[in-house]
């Protein structure tokens, strides 16, 4: 792509961000959600593939419904209450369009069905962008209206997230499948503490897209998108190979790794909040995503696998990829929960 083509898209892309972020009416806000669907059409379908053309079209469907359903409900708003600010979302028909299309947008149970299809059809860096990036002006929009939602609407839809997202990767070989799955588990433990804690989610938020483009920057520089793939890694780089298996397993977050800290202070506020149950079905769900950690961390590190590969031979050449961005994001997604005392002491002010 043409790289005056390719910044002009990327401002756009973080122009419809913005936008949203600091839009107070209903109408700017879904002005900055179009401006960012249509900015990352191009880039999703630059690779010219029908796999990819299918992903892209998939994905303008999904988001033109969403924003379809949030122009409805927020003119519904308008209609019966007379009220356009995002703040002032009072009617309950309008406030569970719009958790629904926000849903839609984010991927989330049980809209998901989207999610896998579509990131399987791109390449990595697509992906990552569509996985991190492009989560941002829904969310932003969601905790504004929480509130407002019902809080046993809000409860479910996480629980469902994370029980989709655990259960739907374990069969899975390709890994951008199973880093979508991953995703929308994750999503669900932030929809999960929305309403309770909203600092908390966003805490959930920036360690997700630390770990998410931590695990997506080392399957670029592995070349490998299937778990066969990742088995061969080893060979071309046995410490990316140690480093990646310890991200995965920050991704199913065990201790003492960074993705330990947001799973830990959401079941302690889910407790705290007199919701024993559903932190327990959490947790219990949380277990499926570390088995297809676990699984893609044993193909990476303790197996070579007997089978012939697909996938093309790298040749050793000079490295040329920048890896000084997953260098600080790795250290990053490993190093965090020696902090986690210093992190409450601000969520608390």
């Amino acid at each position: 792509m043409n790289p005056y083509v390719l910044t002009i898209l990327l401002s756009s892309l973080g122009l419809g961000t913005v936008l949203t972020f600091a839009s107070s009416h209903w109408l700017l806000a879904w002005m900055g959600l179009e401006i960012n669907t249509l900015a990352i059409i191009p880039i999703m379908a630059q690779q010219h593939h029908p796999r990819a053309i299918e992903a892209t079209t998939k994905y303008f469907l999904t988001q033109a419904t969403a924003a379809a359903m949030i122009l409805f409900a927020s003119t519904t708003n308008a209609w019966l209450m007379g009220e356009w600010e995002i703040h002032q979302l009072s009617h309950p028909l309008a406030t569970t369009t719009v958790m629904l299309a926000l849903a839609l947008k984010l991927g989330l149970a049980p809209v998901h069905f989207w999610l896998p299809e579509v990131l399987q059809g791109l390449e990595l860096t697509t992906g990552l962008i569509l996985s991190t990036w492009q989560k941002l002006a829904p969310f932003a929009l969601m905790i504004q209206v929480a509130p407002t939602i019902n809080s046993s609407l809000l409860v479910a839809i996480g629980l469902l997230s994370t029980l989709v997202g655990g259960w739907g990767g374990l069969n899975q070989t390709q890994l951008r499948k199973i880093m979508a799955y991953s995703s929308i588990a994750h999503l669900g433990w932030m929809v999960l503490i929305l309403q309770f804690a909203p600092s908390l989610t966003l805490l959930s938020l920036s360690l997700y897209i630390i770990m998410t483009s931590s695990a997506f920057l080392t399957l670029k520089t592995n070349n490998a998108l299937t778990i066969n793939t990742l088995a061969t890694s080893w060979t071309k780089s046995p410490t990316l190979a140690a480093l990646a298996a310890l991200v995965l397993l920050s991704l199913g977050g065990l201790p003492p790794l960074s993705g330990f800290m947001p799973k830990w202070l959401i079941l302690q506020e889910l407790t705290k909040q007199g919701l024993p149950l559903s932190a327990t079905l959490a947790a219990m769900m949380a277990l499926l995503s570390l088995y297809f950690y676990l699984r893609l961390c044993y193909a990476l590190t303790l197996t070579i696998y007997p089978n012939t590969l697909t996938a093309t031979a790298p040749w050793r050449l000079n490295f040329t990829m920048i890896t000084l961005p997953l260098s600080i994001i790795t250290i990053l997604a490993l190093g965090l929960l020696p902090l986690t005392p210093a992190v409450t002491a601000m969520l608390a002010l």
